[in-house]
Formats: structure tokens, sequence, C-alpha cells
């Protein structure tokens, strides 16, 4: 669904235009995969998929929003904030307000539209395009113009502690920090970032598997545990070591052998990683694909490998697209157990590609995959609507 469709949809059921507009874009991760809730490094990137909130004020204290790709709608007092099991949708805009509110912010009622195209599930963000979005919405009918580095903590502290997710600042601050036509280096310990600017003759190429794991949420949180528990056990001999970024394995003799199985694994992706991050970054500063694309590659043998989170079909599409002509790298892209890959590749072969991920995937799994050509993008936005008379 379109900006477009999403107001048309409004005033299908409240008679009117909106007063705003907002809109928020999903995300692909370039490499630095899992890094992110271990205070490392991330590359990332926004994407010209998003999600959109057409909204309007509510005189009453209520929220009420219908889900367009759902066809659902969820109501809730602001006064009355709590979890539903049986609309998993709506609690990540129950968490955005629940969050917004605890934070000290005079947020009003609110009648809305919400919907977009960033694949569900699929490792491109779209919990996260979500929360941005609705946060925007009701911080621009309380006439509010947030700090975006505080809103993105706030996202993240929604979809940790009001959903149960416990996911990385990642997220929540590409889709509000993002420039167009460059990714994000970020510090996710330090939240020091800049950014880095696309070769224009690339394209960002990801492919949905359209295979969605249930056990993603749990397994996610799992990694995150199994992080934890390294570190707690690394800080017996080097209490300085709080995250797994503090690991320096050339000042730290011994350290894998001091961590059992699984965890030894998981840190030892997570240290790797954040490495290759830094060294993906200099590549791009100099133009140098081929090693960018390379990092790429053991990016994801890691994720397979090592912290486990590749499945198949993942797998598959890499193999594939890393045997096309013009490709540089491929990985998976997001948390892993299905979901997306991401690619890069010179601009002139992405036809090719295509055609070759397509029907090699159909040939083995039965299925096709969705294939997205993707622009690096800016964060999101509010667009005020001016005119909300409807013409007769």
């Amino acid at each position: 669904m379109q900006g477009e469709e999403i107001i048309q949809e409004f005033v299908k059921r409240w008679g009117e235009k909106p007063e705003i507009l907002a809109q928020a874009p999903g995300r692909v991760n370039l490499i630095g995969e899992h890094t992110d809730y271990n205070g490392g490094f991330v590359l990332p990137v926004a994407v010209n998929r998003y999600i959109w909130v057409a909204a309007s004020h509510n005189r009453q204290r209520e929220a009420i929003f219908y889900a367009a790709n759902f066809g659902e709608e969820a109501s809730f007092s602001l006064d009355n904030l709590a979890f539903d099991p049986l609309k998993p949708w709506s609690n990540y805009v129950r968490g955005v307000a629940w969050a917004l509110r605890e934070e000290g912010f005079d947020i009003t009622g609110i009648r809305a539209v919400i919907g977009g195209n960033v694949p569900i599930g699929a490792g491109m963000s779209s919990s996260a395009a979500v929360e941005v979005s609705v946060a925007l919405a009701f911080l621009a009918l309380a006439g509010i113009e947030p700090d975006r580095k505080k809103l993105a903590l706030l996202c993240q502290r929604a979809e940790n502690e009001f959903v149960g997710m416990r996911c990385g600042i990642m997220d929540q601050w590409t889709s509000l920090l993002a420039q167009d036509g460059h990714a994000i280096f970020l510090d996710c310990l330090t939240l020091d970032y800049r950014h880095i600017p696309l070769p224009e003759n690339v394209s960002i190429v990801v492919a949905d598997s359209r295979v969605r794991r249930e056990l993603a949420s749990s397994e996610y949180n799992l990694r995150r545990k199994q992080c934890e528990e390294a570190v707690s056990i690394l800080q017996t001999r080097w209490p300085h070591v709080h995250f797994l970024r503090d690991v320096k394995p050339e000042e730290m003799p011994g350290w894998e052998e001091l961590l059992p199985e699984p965890l030894r694994n998981r840190a030892k992706h997570v240290v790797e990683e954040n490495a290759r991050v830094i060294k993906a970054v200099e590549a791009l500063e100099r133009k140098d694909l081929v090693s960018f694309g390379q990092l790429m590659k053991l990016s994801h043998q890691s994720l397979k490998e090592l912290y486990q989170v590749s499945s198949p079909e993942l797998d598959f599409l890499v193999e594939v697209a890393i045997n096309c002509e013009g490709v540089y790298g491929s990985r998976l892209t997001g948390a892993g157990f299905g979901g997306c890959t991401v690619t890069i590749a010179e601009k002139n072969s992405v036809p090719a590609l295509k055609e070759k991920l397509i029907y090699a995937y159909q040939d083995r799994f039965g299925f096709a995959p969705d294939i997205y050509e993707l622009e690096p993008t800016s964060g999101a936005m509010v667009n005020f609507i001016t005119s909300r008379t409807i013409s007769a």
C-alpha cells in the first residue's frame, strides 16, 4: 500500500481527510548483524519502503487505529495502556503511546489508519517503521517537534519493554536519522554515527525468501541472553568487559577457551563481525566494492555457522547471488531464521540477477521469492494536510 491509499482509507472511514500523514522507512542492514544489542557497530541503510500513518485528533482520550494491511481495528484508552494478545500488531502502537507517556509527553486522542509496503517479518524492520511513524503522528498532533535521537531510544524502549522484543537501537535510529544516498555507520554503545555515501553505480537488491520462522522472536532473545552470559564469564577475568564490543582478542589471550559452547561461537561471531563492519566502512570510503563484497560473504558464513541464524532458503539465495556476474557480495539481513538477503550488485547486472534468483529458487523450493531493487533514502517525516474538505 502507498501513502495515498492510506489517506483514501482514512477518508472512507471518517468522511474527511486526515490532518497529517507520517511516514517512516524500513531498513536493510548491509553488514553488522546481531552486533547492535552487544554494543557494537552496524552499517544499515534506510530504503524506499514505508509505513504510513494518516491521523487526526480524537476528542476523547482514546486511540483508534485501523491497520489497512490486516483489515483490523484496535482502540484503547491513553490512560489505560495494556498489552493485547489478540491483536499483536497493535502492541507496537500501544507500546509507543506508553513510552511517550512514560517520558512525560502530553499526547492526545487520535484517529488513524496505518499501513505500508515494508514486508512484515522479512528482516526489513517493519516494526521500527511502525513505531517511528506512530510516534511522529502522536507528537505532530500534540504540536511537539521531537529530538530524533531521543525519539529513537523511546521507540526502542517501546519494543523492548512493552512488546517484549529485546531489539537493539539500529532499526529505530536508521528510520529516523538516515540520509538520502547514504548508509549510517553507527556505534550502538556511544550512539556516535556518521553517514557513509554509497556508490551511484551499484544497487541494493533484497530477496525475500517468503519464509517466516515462528520461533524467530524467542530465538532472537535467546541469542541475546547467550551473549550476556558470555560477557558475565569474560568479566571474571577481564572486569572492563561490559559488552562483547569490549573484547579485544589481541589483548585477551585465551578469551575464547574461557567460554563453553554455544557461547563461544556466539561471542566469536559478534567480535569478528564488529571488526568486519569497520573494515567495510573503510572499503566503502575508498570505493573498494570487491573488498566490501568479500566482507559481506564472510558475514553470512559466520551467521550461518557460528551464530546459527540462517536457513536453507537464505543460504541458497546467497549462493545463487554470489555466482551471478556483477555481484560484489550477498548475505542474510535482519535477525535471520527466514526473511531476506541483501545483495550489492552493479546496476546493469540487476535484471539478470533477479531472473536467476527467481527461477533457481522456484526450481529448488517450489515458489518464487519476492525481489526488490531498493534505493537508500532519508529518514522519517510528517506531512501536514492543508485542505481537509472533501469535494461533493
